[in-house]
């Protein structure tokens, strides 16, 4: 079997020695003669492997005792409830950042349990800028400011924290592991795995410690952050193989050199492709130069009736999950760790052939 190259943004690309383990493991996981999928969450192995997977996060990203690490299911999406629920006090207001259709997600989600307040949006211009931190509008005793440092429909990221005396709380589904964070700048990190840590169905929680036993009366025990804390993520079965799979990465992501050897890689490969696009009149990317997404590229053809045959023979080619975001159009890339420097390469390849076949 030839593998191909994978751009999806989601459930995204897994590294292969990671897979190849987990073939070699299936079956027969160390010597127990099942297969981790099978074993109780209950067990010394399960644990073992939770407790591993949480050490070596934890080195990977300098989280301190002050934060707890949370495996939870439901994606990132069912944060979006998770965070009002545990954080938003009662006549309390938040403040939330609008930047593409993931932070508009979170506030409707928001709106449902308190009072948001937008504090600043980049609707106007389509979601290809991030505001400029002068404009924001914040609450003067917000419970938090939510939002969304990389958005992978758009291709616009943040590279710089904002100040504020609200705790900041983060969806980093997008970016996560990709680059060094200084954790202690959040209150609140939560990432759906299946673009930079695993496989879907598992949830990534980094919640600093003061902030647990916030949550609403009204919020169910599955939501509320500190009764998975208390549990150690097993207040119910977990997702047990996306979990071990997850663990597997971070250990991957370690031999790789960590997150800033990861950073060097990834700046490259973004690097490369915006330099092929903006080289040529054929490929045009419309996100502002400052807050192009190193992980999510979209680009449109100068003649979307080409889109198609791009589609097409790209696949052929071997290039996989191209299509852009319905709501964007045009085409997108999704260059997240798992995906080498070689998929780059021959993306760029065939882009420039095809140009010089349809230019």
């Amino acid at each position: 079997m030839t593998r191909r190259y994978n751009f999806c943004a989601g459930p995204a690309a897994l590294p292969e020695p990671v897979l190849e383990q987990a073939r070699d493991e299936m079956l027969d996981w160390h010597g127990a003669g099942l297969s981790i999928m099978e074993m109780s969450h209950r067990s010394p192995e399960i644990v073992g492997v939770a407790q591993r997977a949480e050490a070596t996060l934890r080195d990977l990203m300098g989280i301190g005792d002050d934060y707890a690490v949370l495996f939870l299911q439901g994606g990132a999406s069912t944060q979006f409830a998770a965070v009002p629920l545990n954080l938003l006090s009662e006549g309390g207001v938040a403040d939330y950042v609008n930047t593409g259709q993931w932070s508009k997600k979170a506030i409707a989600e928001g709106k449902r349990f308190g009072n948001v307040n937008v504090a600043a949006s980049s609707e106007d211009t389509r979601f290809t800028t991030i505001p400029a931190r002068e404009t924001w509008q914040l609450s003067a005793s917000a419970d938090y400011l939510h939002y969304t440092p990389n958005e992978t429909i758009g291709g616009v990221e943040y590279f710089w924290v904002p100040e504020t005396q609200a705790p900041l709380v983060v969806d980093m589904s997008s970016t996560i592991l990709s680059r060094p964070v200084n954790v202690a700048d959040y209150g609140v990190i939560y990432a759906g795995a299946q673009k930079n840590i695993g496989p879907a169905g598992l949830t990534l929680v980094i919640v600093r410690k003061d902030l647990l036993g916030k949550a609403d009366a009204r919020c169910p025990a599955m939501l509320d952050w500190k009764t998975a804390a208390d549990n150690d993520s097993m207040y119910n079965t977990p997702p047990t193989y996306a979990l071990y799979l997850a663990g597997l990465v971070f250990e991957w992501l370690k031999g790789q050199g960590g997150l800033d050897a990861m950073e060097v890689i990834n700046r490259r490969k973004a690097e490369k492709l915006y330099a092929a696009i903006d080289g040529s009149a054929f490929y045009a990317n419309p996100v502002e130069l400052q807050s192009r997404s190193l992980m999510n590229i979209p680009f449109t053809l100068a003649d979307a009736n080409l889109d198609k045959a791009f589609l097409v023979e790209s696949e052929a080619a071997g290039l996989l999950n191209l299509k852009g975001h319905r709501s964007v159009g045009g085409m997108r890339a999704s260059i997240y760790n798992a995906v080498g420097e070689d998929a780059v390469d021959a993306l760029i390849a065939f882009m420039q052939d095809f140009e010089r076949r349809n230019g």
